[in-house]
């Protein structure tokens, strides 16, 4: 018996369906447990249970969450947005205690994804190639423009934006408060889609082309298992040892052909059910290891070329409100 909760499921209704489906093509028994503040998220009506807990941010959060994991004998938690992950971190051992793990990586790798100056600095320590960037007070601050400023703490593209001229920036930079302001790269923009065991050895590394996003999400995309990207991302595992997924996102520059690394996300990324459906079925493989099974490196796994494309779809929620 195998029961996993969904925290803060929201919208992530692809993703819990890939969960249901593997379990049931692997013929596991036990429950998809959904839960979230909003009695109107969508991924609660997927689930086979769902509760309404209060907001992150509520003192009563969690020992809701801690009665619901002893209720429903929660065998593994998995989060889906980042504002929870640290959360998690400092709770991690109580909740052991309750017989429930958390699908999360160590804190220090959660710190370095979570504060994208951190993540910039995390990617020229490896070697790799990431944007110039500088935080708002930088005293040698020296960029051209356009340049990118961002949150240094954020998702979903939420106040990112493009910027022309001194004018927008300091404009921008009023608006954000905490930022960062990085070189604009030109070019096409990729996802990879990792899933490693709970020893962070990969399991899947899927890089996906990002044809086109909406609010930060990709809306189509297509399966490209670029080499040099897979080794750069290797490179990224290797120092991170992250539990479970692991999003990392980059640009393959149109002025030199490199890629720039932008984003890592210590969590399940909006597009991975996509990386799951092509083949590199990391929803399967993490049932497999809560099975005990060992697992190694599947390279190539998603299906070369695959191209998905993604749209709205609605369901009716009877009795709301009465």
């Amino acid at each position: 018996m195998i029961n996993i909760l969904f925290t803060c499921a929201g919208r992530r209704v692809e993703l819990v369906q890939q969960f249901i489906n593997a379990r049931n093509e692997l013929n596991i028994k036990g429950k998809i447990v959904c839960a979230d503040m909003d009695i109107l998220s969508p991924a609660l009506y997927f689930a086979d249970e769902y509760y309404i807990l209060p907001s992150l941010k509520d003192s009563a959060y969690i020992e809701s969450l801690g009665n619901l994991c002893i209720k429903e004998k929660i065998n593994l938690i998995i989060p889906t947005i980042d504002t929870e992950l640290e959360f998690l971190c400092s709770n991690f051992a109580w909740l052991k205690s309750l017989g429930t793990d958390v699908l999360i990586s160590e804190k220090e790798t959660v710190a370095i994804a979570k504060d994208k100056w951190q993540t910039y600095l995390f990617f020229n320590s490896i070697g790799l190639k990431t944007p110039i960037s500088f935080k708002k007070t930088d005293k040698d601050f020296n960029m051209t423009f356009p340049c990118f400023i961002k949150p240094l703490q954020g998702s979903s593209s939420i106040n990112a934006f493009k910027v022309s001229n001194e004018q927008e920036l300091l404009l921008f930079e009023n608006y954000i408060g905490s930022c960062i302001i990085q070189e604009f790269i030109e070019g096409q923009e990729y996802t990879v889609d990792v899933f490693c065991d709970f020893e962070g050895n990969p399991v899947y590394i899927t890089p996906r082309i990002r044809i086109a996003t909406r609010s930060g999400e990709v809306v189509k995309t297509k399966i490209n298992h670029d080499m040099e990207l897979i080794e750069d991302v290797l490179k990224i595992i290797n120092k991170l040892k992250p539990k479970g997924p692991l999003t990392v996102q980059a640009i393959k520059s149109k002025k030199d052909g490199k890629f720039y690394f932008i984003e890592i996300n210590a969590r399940f990324g909006g597009g991975a059910p996509l990386s799951m459906r092509a083949g590199a079925n990391s929803a399967k493989a993490l049932y497999k290891i809560l099975c005990g099974e060992k697992l190694s490196y599947g390279p190539f796994a998603a299906e070369e070329g695959a191209v998905f494309l993604r749209f709205d779809q609605s369901i009716r929620v009877d009795n709301y409100g009465k």
